[in-house]
């Protein structure tokens, strides 16, 4: 498992790294404080307070390499 903060601050935004989390191969997540959810889920994403950062949990395996996913989210890091 692997934990990032994102900034998804405008409208743009939440619909550019939905496109990407989308298309990856991991199962991810957003969580702001107790709510957690599904990251592919833009309905989801719209129901959290997105002035606030984010923490994005990929589910990974300790042995896969994310580095292309996180090259391709690199302008939503916080």
């Amino acid at each position: 498992m692997t934990t990032v903060n994102v900034a998804l601050n405008s409208m743009d935004r939440v619909r550019g790294f939905n496109t990407i989390i989308s298309e990856s191969e991991y199962e991810c997540d957003l969580v702001l404080g107790r709510y957690v959810i599904d990251a592919k889920s833009i309905m989801g994403i719209f129901s959290l307070d997105l002035s606030k950062p984010l923490q994005l949990v990929i589910h990974n395996r300790d042995e896969d390499d994310i580095s292309a996913l996180l090259g391709s989210i690199e302008q939503y890091l916080v």
